[in-house]
């Protein structure tokens, strides 16, 4: 196993950029973090800034490596990762409004920005076959339908545009200078083929979006690499100054966040095909590989080769996660009386009502009382479907459903609450796997990664309300883990990804679902999950 050198992996989310120094054997040496804001404008709008965002980059680079106490020249290789956000970039690298004119700054349009639903509904109206690779139904989540509604609705910028990236692969291209694209991010988000090598040219004719076609895709990406494929020259001299590292340094084709995770995750025990990737953040991703292709209703994919190399995808998940809990804990009458005490304590909301859960349904340690916390629900059910269905419906315009509430205006009963949101999570991600299992991709286990998702409690629950074994991993940051799995890969560390994730993970504890009347307590709270689920669709739609 290779001995020599330092590898930084890089992830932006939603609200931060992080980076972390990791050894070549997968040790977390250091890591940093730098906010990012976000501009929102009601429901389904919100923006960000790339240069805010390179700017963070640089800022936790800098501060992983001072903390690390090591020389940028030890650095061997830097992966990145980050949300499936569309960034708008014009000559000369210029930042071009999404939205406001009057804020160039704000080039980027956020992966859970929902402005063009209608023009995902006029791409799904096509029936066009390759929509097939994406479950059938293309999300307004994914950048073809921000294409369209830039073009209808900001001409001009579009016009102007000379990348359209997404943001994994504009900060590559801010490192390197390589306008080169990853197949994670076009195939998972632009509807690129590549196990046709390329793009359907009438697929986009037939949504007026036909001068990409004419300019022959430069605008979207003409060549498409493998996660983990080194770029051009490596770390441009720009870049270099900007980070603090040393000009030359490789550089991989990134990885969208969530996918970042499940690098970091499904190579830790047996076969990646057995390992569901379970990213538990603001949103979540869900993330089955298999070695032939399956189709999946309301599933995305099978996306060839877009995470792990050689395999198809599946990927799902929730559009909202960790902000659907957040939401949901925001209207209950305690929850500034929570916050106030958790910020006291040091915490976050959710993890100071983990902790009063446990110290409310539980009298030991054991996972058997973490998993008897469900109690405290008893007669509360929520489906936290606040920004839409992402998986296995495909309906953006779900929406949360609370049963049960009372007019408590008790901490106790925001416990209460949190709990039960946490099941309805938990439920929407057993609704997305018996999908799955249904048409051919079943998973022995779940790897959990992701901020949201840390705490043993949350674990535990997820377990049971799935009825499959979840797993953490060692590191406590499997997803910059898997971005720095791509640097080592890049630097030639290791001869291909599954070589590098076998050697660079360790599985952590596993949390085994509860037996006997534990099942039937869960069957019955996801039968009222899905009849909940299926009245709101069915009152929506009358």
């Amino acid at each position: 196993m290779p001995n020599e050198g330092f590898l930084i992996g890089i992830d932006v989310g939603t609200g931060s950029a992080r980076a972390g120094v990791f050894s070549l054997s997968g040790e977390l040496v250091a890591s940093d973090k730098q906010e990012i804001s976000l501009h929102r404008e009601g429901s389904t709008t919100f923006e960000q800034s790339s240069e805010e965002i390179w700017a963070a980059v640089g800022h936790c680079v800098r501060g992983a490596l001072a903390a690390a106490r090591i020389e940028a020249e030890s650095v061997v290789g830097i992966g990145f990762d980050a949300t499936c956000s569309l960034v708008l970039v014009g000559e000369g690298g210029a930042s071009l409004p999404v939205g406001d004119p009057e804020h160039p700054e704000r080039n980027i349009i956020v992966w859970m920005d929902h402005r063009a639903v209608d023009q995902a509904r006029r791409i799904n109206s096509g029936k066009h076959a390759v929509l097939d690779y994406v479950g059938g139904t293309i999300s307004p989540e994914m950048e073809t339908p921000k294409l369209l509604w830039l073009k209808e609705n900001r001409r001009a910028v579009y016009d102007e545009v000379r990348h359209f990236f997404d943001l994994t692969d504009f900060l590559t291209w801010k490192a390197t200078g390589s306008a080169t694209r990853s197949s994670c991010t076009v195939t998972c988000k632009w509807t690129y083929l590549p196990h046709e090598n390329g793009w359907d040219e009438r697929f986009f004719r037939q949504i007026d979006l036909a001068e990409l076609v004419e300019e022959d895709f430069v605008r979207i990406g003409q060549e498409v690499v493998a996660p983990g494929t080194a770029l051009g020259s490596g770390l441009s001299e720009a870049a270099a100054s900007d980070l603090g590292l040393a000009a030359g340094t490789a550089v991989a084709a990134g990885l969208i966040d969530a996918h970042a995770g499940g690098i970091g995750t499904v190579g830790v025990i047996g076969a990646p095909s057995e390992n569901l990737a379970y990213v538990f953040g603001t949103s979540s991703c869900t993330m089955t590989s298999t070695p032939e292709p399956v189709f999946v209703p309301g599933v995305w994919g099978p996306y060839h080769s877009a995470m792990v190399p050689g395999l198809w995808l599946n990927e799902g998940g929730q559009s909202a996660a960790g902000a659907a809990i957040d939401q949901l804990l925001a209207l209950h009458p305690a929850s500034q009386e929570a916050d106030r005490a958790a910020r006291q304590a040091g915490k976050s909301l959710p993890e100071w009502l983990a902790d009063r859960a446990m110290e409310a349904g539980c009298t030991s340690d054991s996972d058997d009382h973490l998993s008897a916390v469900v109690h405290l629900a008893a007669g509360l059910h929520v489906v936290p479907e606040f920004i839409g269905n992402r998986a296995p419906y495909a309906d953006p315009e779900a929406r949360a459903v609370i049963c049960g509430l009372g007019m408590s205006r008790e901490i106790d009963s925001l416990v209460a609450l949190y709990v039960a949101g946490l099941c309805g999570l938990g439920y929407g991600l057993r609704q997305i796997m018996e999908t799955q299992e249904a048409s051919g991709a079943a998973v022995k286990r779940i790897v959990i990664s992701g901020g949201a998702g840390q705490s043993d409690l949350v674990r535990q629950l997820l377990a049971d309300a799935t009825g499959k074994p979840v797993l953490s991993v060692s590191c406590e940051e499997p997803v910059l883990l898997g971005s720095a799995i791509l640097g080592a890969v890049a630097a030639g560390s290791f001869s291909d990804m599954q070589t590098a994730m076998t050697a660079m993970t360790s599985p952590g504890k596993t949390f085994t679902p509860s037996e006997g009347s534990m099942v039937t307590l869960h069957q019955a709270r996801f039968d009222a999950f899905c009849r909940l689920q299926s009245v709101a669709r069915e009152i929506r739609q009358r």
